[in-house]
């Protein structure tokens, strides 16, 4: 089991900018393997998250949170998993962001307004749920 790892990265909670689930067939050991496989490099090493992110927490098999930080925003990716039965989950992912200043604003309109984000998150859970 992978301990929680507690870093507080913000002084305050982000704004939330959406929520994206699938309910795999799967209970939430191989669910929480599945998001690794998806999510990290290595699912064997939890620093191993993609480019532009890092492990903010883990809590195994309840909760990956990862955080980032770049000249446009700062982000959170949080991914819970909920039994919903002996061999079902329910994997969600939320987003929270803040996007200061003009160009944060811009910026936000080209993630998030554009519909960018939503695909690449439908995506996302998608290839979670095949990997389950």
């Amino acid at each position: 089991m992978v301990p929680l790892l507690v870093r507080s990265f913000y002084m305050e909670r982000l704004p939330y900018i959406d929520e994206h689930f699938t309910v795999v067939d799967a209970n939430r050991e191989r669910a929480w393997k599945a998001v690794l496989k998806v999510i990290c490099k290595d699912p064997y090493d939890l620093s191993t998250v993609p480019g532009g992110f890092e492990l903010e927490a883990a809590e195994e098999p309840v909760r990956l949170a990862l955080k980032g930080r770049h000249w446009f925003s700062t982000y959170q990716l949080i991914f819970l998993l909920d039994e919903e039965g002996p061999s079902r989950t329910r994997v969600r992912a939320e987003s929270w962001a803040e996007f200061p200043a003009l160009s944060g604003k811009i910026y936000r309109a080209l993630v998030i307004g554009s519909g960018g984000h939503k695909l690449v998150m439908r995506r996302l859970m998608r290839r979670i749920a095949a990997a389950a």
